[in-house]
């Protein structure tokens, strides 16, 4: 079966189930400043989880683009992946754990559908503990469904509950769907799953808790459901592959790779899916509608650390010295261009961003390897090689450690390669905690916390949008959010500095926006509805779907008019005074304003 059967089948079988298919959204959240990316289906839907009413309706299904940095570290096995596409489907206060387990598994099994073998699914359920109780109704739908009980696995928390997001928020426990992909004639009678062979392929969520900052857990008014497949294991899967680049998402890219290297898959399988899955997900994250390239900072540095790790591994494999991302890079765009237009939209630009990347990593390490050869005579001199020499050069440079002791040999200096490898790990991990304590200071609050002041702060970008188009011209358009309780920060397609008359315009026309007072008023209509009246917005949304637009003002007195989750306030009055704090440059062609409500 290919992916785009895959897709379609998921999406009719839920469609056949009163669902409503909704559009992937952006893999730049919106207004979530704690993550950097959307890393599942359910992250843009947190404020209709928590309640608000989505124009879709109560039963949800898509299927999501995600990139999960967490798992980094993971890539190099066979179903690990930075991107991937989540399958989901959504219920907000309306069916629950019967109807959602009956239907993964219909799905799963059916003939009709994609008939997999019943003896070879196993699950897993919450086990409980002293803050929940075990969850007796899903091991019992399980078993009238006529799962042996061996194959129904008591988990805890780690394994078998959900969320909350942030401190607070909806949480659950879940049921996990495992397939076996070992020989089928040694399928175990019992599952573990500390067994490789058994595959994670499908969760489902079930959303009947709220946990307080206390870590007190009350119940739901709303009980959702959320569920959620890698396309890229259950395709496996189907064609009974036990590794995921086996597969048609995968196997353009591995060949190219065979090729650029001269050498065999089967015998440099960790490296060869490292380089296909990083290029993947870096075209994936340049290539969205928000237009992120590489750089230091946030989604930036991710997207340069993923190009100059597939960089540094394509050197051990000894490709050409020719800049080969562009070939890589024209497969995905190519492969998934169909699914997802915005990479065939922002081709030239996904092209350049990549090469100019490659061009710069390759400057750098001639930096680097100057500098080493600067160094060598400490080593030359009897001193002992420390891995963390080797991390600062790393660190600096971006100089890899395998390409240092490879000049090391070069330069016939003794060392001991455990030991370095060693030390460079201890110094790397002290870096990382770093910059996890960093991140974590950085990305606190946020719409799945939706305080007054992040809400009031959304509304504000409404105006901040509408008068930058009005000082600056309409070809200003949001390129992000990130919204905490203290502050905005708003990013927009502009290709200078603003000048101090400038801001004070735009600072200008959003305070008179709020002292007139102006009603917010929210209507739900199709997409080309709210095109023909006029809203802005990144069209995510695919024909004939439903939109929220928020209307701020009227008649004459209208400020803004956009394609919006929500939520806002009723009335700008609400708001206070209105304060550019910074604003500077965020990446080529993007700047970058924080400002602040007093």
């Amino acid at each position: 079966m290919k992916a785009e059967e895959l897709r379609q089948k998921y999406l009719d079988f839920f469609k056949s189930k009163g669902h409503t298919i909704i559009s992937s959204a952006s893999l730049i959240p919106e207004n979530d400043p704690t993550v950097l990316f959307t890393t599942a289906g359910m992250h843009p839907l947190v404020p209709y989880l928590l309640g608000e009413k989505h124009p879709a309706g109560k039963r949800l299904a898509n299927i999501q683009k995600c990139i999960r940095t967490t798992d980094i570290d993971e890539v190099g096995d066979s179903t690990h992946h930075t991107f991937f596409e989540m399958l989901g489907n959504w219920s907000l206060g309306d069916y629950f754990k019967k109807e959602s387990i009956k239907w993964s598994w219909e799905f799963l099994t059916s003939p009709k559908w994609l008939n997999l073998d019943k003896n070879l699914l196993a699950v897993s359920v919450f086990a409980g503990d002293e803050n929940a109780p075990f969850d007796k109704e899903s091991f019992e739908i399980w078993k009238s469904l006529g799962i042996n009980e061996k194959r129904i696995v008591k988990l805890g928390k780690k394994e078998n509950w959900w969320g909350p997001a942030g401190e607070s928020g909806p949480c659950g426990a879940d049921t996990e769907i495992f397939y076996w992909t070992g020989d089928p004639q040694k399928v175990p009678e019992t599952f573990n799953d500390d067994n490789d062979n058994w595959v994670e392929i499908w969760n489902n969520v079930f959303m009947e808790y709220n946990k307080e900052k206390s870590g007190k857990l009350t119940l739901l008014k709303q009980k959702n459901v959320d569920t959620g497949m890698g396309l890229e294991r259950i395709l496996a899967v189907i064609n009974n592959y036990n590794d995921n680049y086996k597969t048609e998402l995968f196997s353009d890219l591995i060949k190219k790779i065979e090729e650029l290297s001269n050498k065999k898959y089967r015998e440099n399988k960790k490296e060869m899916r490292i380089i296909a899955d990083h290029i993947k997900a870096a075209v994936f994250i340049m290539g969205d509608d928000k237009g992120v390239t590489p750089s230091n900072t946030d989604q930036g540095y991710i997207v340069r650390r993923l190009i100059r790790r597939a960089i540094r591994i394509g050197k051990q494999l000894n490709f050409p010295n020719q800049l080969w991302t562009k070939d890589l890079t024209e497969i995905v765009i190519k492969n998934y261009q169909d699914t997802y237009n915005e990479l065939k939209k922002n081709k030239n630009f996904v092209l350049k961003e990549t090469e100019k990347e490659e061009k710069k990593f390759l400057q750098t390490i001639n930096k680097g390897l100057k500098k080493f050869k600067k160094i060598k005579g400490k080593f030359k001199s009897g001193k002992e090689v420390k891995g963390e020499d080797i991390f600062n050069l790393y660190q600096t440079y971006g100089f890899p450690l395998e390409m240092s002791l490879e000049e090391l040999q070069k330069m016939k200096i003794d060392f001991d390669t455990e030991k370095i490898k060693k030390e460079f790990k201890e110094e790397e991990k002290k870096h990382q905690e770093l910059s996890r304590t960093a991140s974590a200071g950085k990305f606190k609050g946020g719409l799945a916390n939706a305080k007054e002041e992040t809400i009031k702060l959304h509304t504000a970008a409404h105006l901040l949008l509408a008068s930058l188009k009005k000082v600056l011209g309409n070809h200003v358009e949001q390129r992000g959010s990130n919204i905490t309780a203290e502050r905005l920060r708003f990013d927009f397609s502009h290709n200078q500095k603003l000048t101090d008359e400038e801001k004070e315009k735009v600072e200008n026309l959003v305070n008179d926006a709020i002292q007139k007072k102006l009603d917010v008023k929210m209507e739900e209509m199709s997409l080309e509805e709210a095109k023909k009246q006029g809203a802005t917005g990144i069209f995510e949304s695919k024909y004939g779907e439903k939109v929220k637009v928020y209307t701020i003002g009227e008649g004459e007195n209208m400020v803004s008019k956009e394609i919006c989750g929500g939520p806002h306030v009723k009335n700008t009055r609400e708001l206070g005074k209105f304060k550019i704090k910074k604003e500077q440059s965020s990446s080529a062609g993007v700047r970058r304003i924080k400002a602040i409500l007093e």
